[in-house]
Parts: structure tokens; C-alpha cells; sequence
């Protein structure tokens, strides 16, 4: 048993808001690389000092507060969503820093803690714990752009007097990862702790429609190739054709949607946009692309477009390692009995790819109203040091 101070814990939770604090309620603005994340960053190494950890930033600006010795690893990420709130990711950081810190003063077994970086996507997909996975390579991740055309490699320039070497994963036992829910089934149910059993795979891909682009006001409708209506009719047959094949955990969105030249008086001759689908199954995931692709391309056949297809994007279902499961549902069990369930991910997080080194699981606290990515994001005070015990006791189970 590892005891941990729920009041220092809080307080460190707060201190870390104070970067980037705006917006109402306890939103935040943290964004990778941002002035607020680095300042956060440098307070956090301080405090991992501070707990008898060794901060060590690694070539992307990734944090590790490293215990000596081997031990199980303890975090998530602090940088925000460009309009987010103050537990998303943070609450894993900090709840990896307090136990950390409770076992040093104890003498108890050693735990690290991390704050990987970029895991909100400014450039890629969970980019720090990516590269520091091996899912994807230093050089491919310094040319990604950012939506205002910064690269990766001339961000990540900002935090260059504070980087150093790569953390050698082969020092840690295990990984845990405590998040908010990001959705509404642990608060509708009142139920303290969702044990996470496995995280979804993603498939992302742009698709084009193109039609005829031509005058708004003299075109009857009946001669018109509008590729807007084509995405409206795709959206919809699609819809019909998901409907026997996905469980409801299954979700898909499309999004990005670009319409050319997106003018009041004009036909619009080309609609672009981005399509996603998530589900638990590999399997499922491929029977959704090919509904996707066929819905498509008969939607162009219909209604005299061109469709065409971008590179397909994604990751893997990941299940999370049994042995740590277990722990957490033990001890789940013992601080909220009858309060807490097994459940998949909808989300992803950067187990998913440390799942590619190290055993893996994942706690979830719930999201008051199911709400994040936004500054209304909170969960109870009650409920995160509920998350905060459950986690430290299957911490010191684990090791």
C-alpha cells in the first residue's frame, strides 16, 4: 500500500492549471511546444526533483522523473487542446507524481513518472510517446506541419536547452496511465472507476468528391453536379449501410469538410473532408472501410461525381496487459466496491503506444456530463482522489 496525501495532490493539480489557465470554469490553453507548456514542463521537473526522481527531457521534450533502479512508470501528458480542460492528461501526470513521491518518503517500491509531449495532436497522433515507442521515427515526426505551417522539428528548437537522451524503456517494469473518461457512462452510472480492458483502434482518411462547378443562381437543380450533395447524400446512405455491422461502442465522424470555391452564387464543384471511424475490432474496422470506399463510389456513380481516395491513417486495437488489469480491478474493488466497471477506450492515449514496450493498463475517473476537449471539462474532487487511491494501490501490487 502505497499512502498517498490527496490534499498535496489536488494543490499540485491546481499549480499545474495556473499554465495556461483561461477561458471559464477551469479551462486551459497548453498547447505542445507553447509558452505555457514549456514553463509547465520546467515547474514539473522541479517538483519531480523535489519527490526524489531524476528529470530527464528526452530529444522531443517528453519528461521522465526517474527513480533509481528499475521500476513501473507512472504518467500521461500535460500539454493541452488548443481550447481544453485542466485534467486531460494532466490528472495522470500528477497522480504518477504524488504516488511517486509517497513511495520515495516511505521507503516503498521505486515509480517513475512521465508527461509525454504532443499527445493532443498539434502535429501528429500521440507524437512524444510515438517516437519514444518507435511507432514513428524522429525525421518522419520533424516534418509534420502544424495547422499554421510550424514544423515539428522547428517547435520542439524551442525546448532544445532543456533536451537530452532518450529514456531506455528496458528500466521500467510496467506502465499506468490515469485519465479522465472523456465521455458520459461512469457519471450517468455514479460509479467512482472504469477499469479500461482495451483501447480502440482509429482509421482516418481524406476522401474528394468532385462535381461541376457553375453558376448558383442560373443552374437548375436537376443539371447540377454539386459535390456538397454528394457529401450530404453519402453521409446519410452511409449511415443506413453501418447500421447491421457496428455495436454501440462503434463511432465515425466526418469532419474537415472544405468546399471549393465556397462561395454564396457558385455550384460548389469539389467538396474535400476528412473521415474517421474507431472501434474495438480490427476486423470491423476493415468491414467499415470497405462500406466507406463502396458508399463512396456509388454516390459518384449516382450522382455524376468523381470521387477519390488519400492515404488511410491509424492505429491498432490495443488490449491492455492482464496482469495490471487485475491489479486495478482488485483494487478497485477494495476502495469502491460495487462502484466500478471494466470497460473498452473510445479515445486514444499514449498507452497505446507504450503498449509497443512495456505491460499497459489504464484507469479511468468520470467526466461530469461526458464533457471534454473543451474549458466545462471537470470531474469531482471526490472522485479523482478515488482514482488516485485505486491507482496507488495497484501500483504497489504491481511492483
Amino acid at each position: 500500500m502505497i499512502a498517498v496525501n490527496p490534499e498535496r495532490f489536488l494543490e499540485n493539480l491546481h499549480r499545474l492549471r495556473a499554465f495556461g489557465a483561461a477561458g471559464v470554469g477551469r479551462g486551459v490553453v497548453r498547447p505542445a511546444f507553447s509558452a505555457a507548456d514549456i514553463a509547465a514542463r520546467d515547474w514539473l521537473a522541479g517538483e519531480m526533483r523535489a519527490a526524489g526522481l531524476t528529470p530527464q527531457f528526452d530529444p522531443v521534450g517528453s519528461l521522465f522523473g526517474l527513480a533509481e533502479g528499475r521500476s513501473v512508470l507512472v504518467g500521461s501528458h500535460s500539454d493541452s487542446q488548443p481550447e481544453g480542460g485542466w485534467l486531460d492528461g494532466a490528472l495522470g501526470v500528477i497522480a504518477g507524481l504524488e504516488i511517486a513521491r509517497a513511495s520515495h518518503e516511505a521507503g516503498g517500491p521505486p515509480v517513475s513518472v512521465v508527461s509525454f509531449q504532443d499527445e493532443e495532436g498539434r502535429f501528429g497522433v500521440t507524437t512524444g510517446s510515438a517516437i519514444w515507442a518507435g511507432n514513428l521515427s524522429l525525421e518522419e515526426a520533424d516534418r509534420l506541419t502544424d495547422r499554421d505551417g510550424v514544423t515539428f522539428a522547428g517547435a520542439r528548437a524551442a525546448m532544445a536547452h532543456l533536451v537530452g537522451d532518450f529514456v531506455d524503456s528496458a528500466r521500467f517494469t510496467g506502465f499506468f496511465e490515469m485519465h479522465i473518461e472523456q465521455g458520459p457512462w461512469l457519471y450517468e452510472a455514479g460509479e467512482a472507476v472504469g477499469v479500461v480492458t482495451d483501447i480502440v483502434g482509429i482509421r482516418d482518411m481524406r476522401i474528394t468528391l468532385e462535381g461541376e462547378q457553375n453558376h448558383a443562381g442560373t443552374t437548375p437543380m436537376h443539371r447540377r453536379r454539386d459535390a456538397f450533395q454528394g457529401l450530404a447524400r453519402f453521409n446519410t446512405l452511409l449511415n443506413e449501410r453501418l447500421r447491421n455491422v457496428v455495436t454501440p461502442q462503434t463511432v465515425w465522424t466526418i469532419g474537415h469538410v472544405r468546399l471549393h470555391p465556397d462561395a454564396h452564387s457558385i455550384v460548389p464543384g469539389r467538396a474535400t473532408f476528412s473521415m474517421q471511424w474507431r472501434d474495438g475490432d480490427a476486423d470491423r474496422l476493415g468491414r467499415m472501410e470497405a462500406i466507406i470506399r463502396t458508399t463512396a463510389q456509388d454516390v459518384a456513380q449516382e450522382m455524376g461525381l468523381r470521387v477519390t481516395f488519400g492515404d488511410l491513417l491509424g492505429l491498432e486495437p490495443v488490449a491492455m496487459d492482464a496482469r495490471l488489469r487485475d491489479a486495478l480491478c482488485q483494487s478497485a474493488e477494495a476502495h469502491a466496491p460495487g462502484r466500478w466497471r471494466r470497460m473498452p477506450s473510445g479515445a486514444l492515449h499514449d498507452a497505446t503506444n507504450v503498449a509497443r514496450l512495456l505491460p499497459t493498463a489504464m484507469l479511468f475517473v468520470p467526466s461530469i456530463d461526458g464533457i471534454s476537449h473543451a474549458f466545462a471539462e471537470d470531474t469531482a474532487e471526490t472522485d479523482l482522489v478515488a482514482g488516485l487511491k485505486v491507482l496507488a494501490e495497484a501500483v504497489a501490487r504491481a511492483a
